[in-house]
């Protein structure tokens, strides 16, 4: 299935590589690589994810944890949408 990343998924990959480089360039660039690989996932295996209770059609929208990450996508018939992704810690309700 193909993988359609929203322009907030981009700039949400962008912004924690950029927050974990400050840290560690090193780390930025194998957490950023081992969440596009775990993203890249979804294609073969799309329920993956943990269905987001809130949603108005929770199998629709779901969510897939990477360690402290967590994506979010939305499954349509002929594509996955990845929605944003964050850190566990960050406040869900901003994303």
């Amino acid at each position: 299935m193909k993988l359609v990343y929203t322009v907030e998924a981009v700039e949400d990959l962008k912004r924690l590589r950029q927050f974990i480089a400050e840290h560690s360039p090193a780390a930025a660039r194998r957490i950023a690589a081992e969440l596009v690989a775990k993203i890249k996932l979804l294609a073969d295996f799309p329920a993956i994810g943990v269905p987001v209770a809130m949603a108005p059609v929770p199998e629709s929208l779901r969510d897939m944890v990477f360690g402290n990450y967590v994506v979010r996508y939305s499954l349509h018939s002929s594509a996955i949408i990845i929605l944003r992704v964050w850190h566990s810690l960050e406040n869900e309700r901003q994303q």
